[in-house]
């Protein structure tokens, strides 16, 4: 436990927030593995400045658990904190405060003080750690750590991703797509309305059948009761536009986004808002007026994470959790539905609470880093015996 929470200081230490560099927590990972004689690599950004790192202690084998986490973090900018975001700081109230210690570094903590005692372990099955860059924008980084590992290392291992589940295992997450759409019109003065088209107002339109897009899906009953949002969720998160309050504005811009149920799918939801503004433009340049609406992913989408498929992974996990639990949905964007894509039975499961993370004073309940570590003592002992498919 003590191990688990000085790894949780170093980790913390690394400002990664998604802006910066990972590099400097991922030389001083591979540097602790290698001191228990265990060999990584780095799967590189594009741009050079961030890594995935992959790792397996045991075999070379089939079978066996990947345990993935994300290195990076949120911005603490405009936060109050009591304290120093990037100094774990222990509370005396049996939390550790700092950035990311449960949004996941927990998680990762816990993993890597397994490591002296599974690096001696008769491991029969191998375990593979999986940390990737810049979830927190979009899931970046995962889908080249994924690709390497299922190419190179294994096809057949579970992977538990460790976001902060509370230690439930948790079977169901919904994809998220963002997006940035821009309206451009014709300036007039306002005093001629006539003679211009007002970006502000088609854009106010399209924010509207956004929300009323969201009414008709659960109207048609797409609805999901193990989720706490049980539908398909669109929001409109940013809107700017406009010169002067006696200017038609010639230009509208809002961001958006999706977060789509694992039946559902992004691309029959975003041909709906297709369809309207192609009907709203030709209604339009039919009046003469001009009009442009152009909409851009900001992110590749992240697919959902499905109930299916995870029968042995979940076995493996409940196996080892202190009692049965019933098990989860959840609405935020995680890695796991990547990892499904690929054909690897995955959950999710790990320390902490949702409710802590991206909030300043970010902490974890030691009691959590405590039932992580139990958890995952047992299932390496699990893992000393040979694997057999099913």
């Amino acid at each position: 436990m003590q191990e688990a929470i000085d790894l949780l200081g170093r980790l913390v230490a690394f400002d990664t927030t998604s802006s910066e560099s990972n590099l400097a927590l991922i030389e001083f990972v591979e540097g602790y593995l290698a001191g228990y004689g265990v060999e990584s690599e780095r799967v590189m950004s594009p741009c050079g400045q961030k890594a995935n790192l992959i790792a397996r202690i045991g075999p070379d084998a089939p079978g066996g658990v990947m345990l993935s986490g994300h290195t990076d973090v949120v911005p603490v900018t405009g936060q109050p904190w009591s304290s120093d975001p990037f100094t774990l700081r222990d509370g005396g109230d049996g939390r550790l405060y700092g950035r990311g210690t449960c949004d996941m570094k927990g998680f990762i903590a816990c993993a890597l003080a397994m490591v002296p005692e599974w690096s001696r372990a008769a491991l029969e099955q191998p375990i593979y750690f999986g940390f990737s860059y810049d979830e927190e924008i979009g899931c970046v980084g995962a889908p080249d750590l994924i690709r390497r590992f299922h190419t190179h290392y294994s096809t057949t291992a579970h992977v538990i991703v460790g976001e902060p589940t509370s230690m439930q295992p948790v079977v169901a997450q919904k994809g998220a797509t963002n997006l940035r759409t821009t309206v451009t019109g014709r300036e007039a003065h306002s005093s001629q309305v006539n003679q211009g088209t007002s970006a502000i107002h088609i854009a106010a339109r399209l924010v509207t059948f956004i929300e009323d897009t969201m009414a008709a899906l659960i109207d048609e009953g797409r609805v999901d009761d193990a989720f706490n949002v049980p539908h398909t969720s669109l929001h409109v998160g940013k809107i700017k536009g406009g010169t002067a309050i006696n200017i038609m504005a010639r230009e509208c811009q809002f961001e958006w986004e999706i977060r789509h149920l694992p039946t559902d799918t992004f691309d029959e939801i975003f041909a709906r808002f297709e369809a309207y503004c192609q009907t709203l433009t030709a209604e339009l340049h039919a009046r003469g007026k001009q009009l442009s609406i152009d909409t851009q992913a900001l992110n590749t989408t992240v697919p959902g994470l499905a109930d299916h498929d995870n029968d042995r992974v979940l076995r493996l996990a409940n196996a080892h959790l202190p009692e049965a639990c019933c098990q989860h949905a959840v609405a935020y964007a995680t890695e796991a539905g990547q990892f499904q894509q690929v054909g690897l039975q995955t959950i999710i499961l790990g320390p902490g609470s949702i409710a802590q993370a991206h909030q300043p004073d970010e902490y974890i309940d030691k009691s959590e880093l405590e039932a992580c570590a139990a958890f995952m003592r047992r299932m390496g002992s699990a893992l000393e015996t040979p694997y057999r498919d099913g």
